[in-house]
């Protein structure tokens, strides 16, 4: 979408008529109530114990932990680095050597999530896709791996010097995550890695 240098200007002057009067409600930080400082401190804390704790159960389940950046335009001859992050836990089987990929905070709720469920009931692909496979896949099963749509720019979840540098990881509206290949392959009755059904901490109820 594009805007007239006109339009800019006009909406730059009605933001600014917006501001004018309302200096009381716009409270610096350093003026901040105490407990809004320490509620939001003690978030924090809790967030980073808890992705600490994700990661050591995903190395004590035999994964190894992967802290990836999102990348665009990696079907061209350069890649952008866009701000968002994503740590994952890469499990990889021993014989055949094939990986699997997991969002730590995927893989360690006790709660079910999109991701987990479409892992678990494994549906059949229908129809057809042109194109990637496991990027249908993914979006039949609600999901998303696509970085600049139907461009063909390319991208994923970049780690360098990784097997996998640029990760396709389909990521569902809950923002939980397994790799659209992982979820491919196991809808077809083959493991990649590991069968996460074991290892991740949320478990299917039995009969359902």
């Amino acid at each position: 979408m594009k805007f007239s240098v006109a339009a800019i200007a006009a909406l730059t002057t009605l933001l600014a008529g917006c501001g004018a009067g309302t200096t009381a409600s716009s409270v610096p930080v350093a003026n901040a109530p105490a407990g809004a400082v320490s509620t939001a401190a003690g978030a924090a804390v809790s967030r980073d114990a808890s992705e600490a704790a994700a990661a050591a159960y995903c190395t004590q389940t035999h994964g190894e932990v992967e802290h990836r950046q999102a990348v665009y335009g990696s079907n061209g001859p350069s890649l952008l680095f866009l701000a968002g992050k994503a740590s994952f836990c890469q499990y990889t089987h021993k014989k055949d050597g094939s990986r699997i990929h997991i969002l730590l905070t995927t893989l360690y709720t006790k709660k079910p999530t999109l991701a987990a469920l479409a892992y678990i009931n494994a549906p059949y692909p229908t129809g057809s896709c042109n194109g990637n496979p496991a990027s249908c896949y993914c979006t039949q099963l609600g999901g998303s791996d696509q970085f600049g749509g139907t461009t063909g720019a390319g991208g994923g979840w970049y780690l360098k010097g990784a097997i996998d540098e640029t990760l396709e990881a389909c990521i569902f509206p809950d923002m939980s995550s397994i790799d659209s290949w992982g979820l491919t392959y196991h809808s077809h009755g083959i493991i990649r890695g590991i069968n996460l059904e074991k290892v991740m901490r949320y478990k299917y109820p039995s009969g359902g």
